[in-house]
């Protein structure tokens, strides 16, 4: 009976510094949601007058976000006098602790810093296409003081810590220029007229509403082909041909390449120009049984 008693009169001490507690938080939840809300406003209003960087955008909505958590937090703990006094003892006193959260805190401390590089030198930004190693290619879509997101082209989202994406090797494909040349390569046979099937490539391509001339006033001059098609080597049973064609964007780029390959092959079968393919024999063992028999 007098365990549930001094229970009840510890809640009892305890509820004011428990709702203070509430309260504090609750009210750093709303003022951070609120900043983001009135930070997403300017954001758009400014992006309708001026060119506005989304990357450093949302890198600093995030930033200001956490810092109010952090100050909120440390509110919470100031204000409740046996939290501050709790605290000014563990920090003053448990120095393994202290040597355990800051290696811990190691790597959240890069990813930030990982974070605030990439925000001031820009090596990619919010809505590039880039390519991460071999396997990861999509477009960012968000840079947190943590990671950046990247979504891929089968919507998957990809999380990679800021620390780790600042150190690999990234192809950018919208960084500066994006107007891209698109390599079409086809084969065609020993037999096939080669002159006729780069007249058939440089047309299709130039018929392609995504096609680009990219040449220059010189180049034009001189008469060069707006498509250059190249003989780029001999295979087992074809000579390989390869066309140059500019597309505005990679995107573009992709469907562009994609039609090219249809349309090509289709003009291909109508003007007679093979492209080969490997023939087999197959020889049966019975057949052979019978033979020697």
């Amino acid at each position: 009976m007098d365990e549930i008693l001094q229970l009840q009169d510890f809640l009892f001490d305890s509820l004011g510094d428990i709702l203070t507690i509430i309260v504090i938080l609750v009210l750093t939840f709303i003022t951070a949601k609120l900043v983001r809300k009135v930070l997403d406003k300017s954001f758009a209003k400014s992006s309708r007058l001026i060119k506005v960087d989304p990357t450093q955008y949302n890198f600093l909505k995030h930033f200001i976000s956490g810092l109010i958590y952090a100050i909120g937090i440390g509110i919470a703990i100031y204000t409740i006098e046996e939290l501050r006094t709790l605290s000014v003892s563990i920090f003053a006193g448990a120095g393994i602790l202290a040597i355990v959260i800051g290696f811990a805190s190691q790597q959240a401390f890069s990813n930030v810093v990982g974070g605030i590089f990439i925000s001031l030198f820009k090596p990619f930004r919010v809505g590039d296409r880039v390519r991460i190693g071999t396997e990861i290619y999509g477009v960012i879509e968000d840079i947190t003081l943590r990671h950046t997101i990247i979504r891929t082209f089968e919507n998957k989202r990809v999380i990679i810590p800021n620390s780790v994406i600042g150190n690999e090797i990234i192809v950018n494909e919208n960084l500066g220029d994006e107007k891209i040349c698109k390599f079409v390569e086809i084969g065609i046979s020993y037999d096939s007229d080669i002159d006729k099937a780069i007249k058939i490539m440089q047309k299709e391509a130039m018929k392609h509403p995504f096609f680009m001339d990219n040449r220059t006033r010189e180049e034009k001059g001189k008469d060069e082909p707006a498509v250059p098609v190249r003989v780029i080597g001999f295979g087992d049973s074809s000579v390989n041909l390869r066309a140059y064609v500019w597309a505005p964007d990679p995107k573009s780029a992709f469907v562009m390449g994609c039609d090219l390959n249809k349309s090509i092959k289709e003009r291909f079968d109508k003007e007679g120009v093979e492209i080969p393919f490997p023939y087999r024999t197959i020889v049966y063992k019975k057949d052979l049984e019978e033979k020697n028999t």
